[in-house]
């Protein structure tokens, strides 16, 4: 393919590798039944495909019907944020909990009243996030297993089944691939860099900030994770426009850091929400002062690892943020 070609033949062909993705999934899941971790890894392989897919009707909804992309992609955002629930809920407890045995193994200025290690109050804590976060994935478990059982999941099945083997393309997914696609994907790079620039990169020039600590870093937490969704929009663009065996731009150096940047901001998310998960158990009327100091520290160590993950995205973006625009022009010509 040229860049010359029908911008939907390359669009449909990656439309259609992600469907085909994730019906492979779902045939995996149904085959292994709900209760295993072959079920699991196929859940995995689902969202993946779901997200990728979510991501191209956002990104080149212009090429598609419209109508047809908003309610397949609004659908499988529900069913992503729905398959995913149950794991977030397993690795924030696990991440919780080793972080207390990680902290409860050192010594650490011990609290008001208190002599002694963190060991005093961090099984009690720990004993208090199981209370909490169980019954929460308990709930996503049971409502993961209800969707997968639903009209609405069997209809975003069929729609996906059907997306397989035919895109609804609009008129203007007829131009010319380079004049169409590459403009859009470099629309999605574009609002990816105004986020970017607009953080505080420079306090993140550190890894363990403890005067970003002191300066509320909790409140750039979302800008941050509007930062991680606009970097996925990207990498899956950069995935269309290189996909195989049609790619339409010649793979580019920058586009291999993409998922370092993106694990990175994965990291930042999973601090900064069980950081909260921390302080919102440490909140519960009536806990011994040596619970909530254990849960302080354990708050204050999860916000460490939000600021070492700025930092590590920090170091990765530098070259990471090279614009594709002259390969697009290359390609275009």
């Amino acid at each position: 393919m040229t860049g010359q070609d029908p911008a939907g033949e390359l669009l449909a062909h990656y439309l259609h590798a992600q469907a085909g993705a994730f019906l492979r999934g779902l045939r995996l899941h149904r085959e292994a039944g709900p209760d295993s971790d072959l079920a699991e890894g196929a859940a995995r392989a689902m969202r993946a495909a779901a997200r990728r897919i979510g991501a191209t009707l956002a990104t080149f909804r212009p090429l598609l019907d419209p109508a047809w992309a908003d309610q397949l992609r609004t659908e499988l955002a529900w069913l992503c944020a729905t398959l995913g629930g149950e794991h977030i809920c397993s690795a924030r407890l696990t991440r919780l909990l080793d972080a207390l045995h990680r902290l409860s193994g050192s010594r650490v200025a011990p609290a008001r009243g208190e002599g002694g290690t963190l060991t005093v109050g961090a099984a009690r804590a720990g004993a208090l996030l199981e209370r909490q976060l169980t019954p929460a994935r308990t709930r996503a478990h049971s409502a993961a297993l209800q969707a997968l059982g639903s009209s609405r999941f069997h209809a975003v099945a069929d729609a996906v089944a059907l997306l397989a083997s035919e895109a609804p393309l609009a008129t203007a997914a007829a131009a010319p691939a380079a004049e169409v696609l590459v403009p859009a994907a470099l629309a999605a790079e574009e609002r990816l860099e105004h986020a970017v620039a607009a953080l505080p990169l420079a306090r993140a020039a550190r890894p363990y900030n403890s005067e970003a600590l002191v300066q509320e870093s909790e409140s750039q937490d979302q800008p941050w994770h509007q930062v991680r969704r606009l970097l996925r929009l990207h990498r899956y663009a950069q995935e269309v426009l290189h996909a195989r065996p049609a790619g339409l731009l010649p793979d580019e150096p920058s586009t291999s850091q993409l998922p370092g940047a993106g694990r990175a901001l994965d990291r930042h998310r999973d601090a900064a929400e069980a950081a909260a998960a921390a302080s919102a158990a440490a909140r519960t009327p009536r806990i011994a002062p040596a619970t909530a100091y254990a849960l302080g520290v354990l708050h204050a160590d999860q916000r460490h690892e939000v600021e070492a993950a700025r930092f590590a995205f920090q170091r990765i973006w530098q070259p990471v943020a090279v614009t594709t625009a002259p390969a697009a022009t290359t390609a275009a010509s």
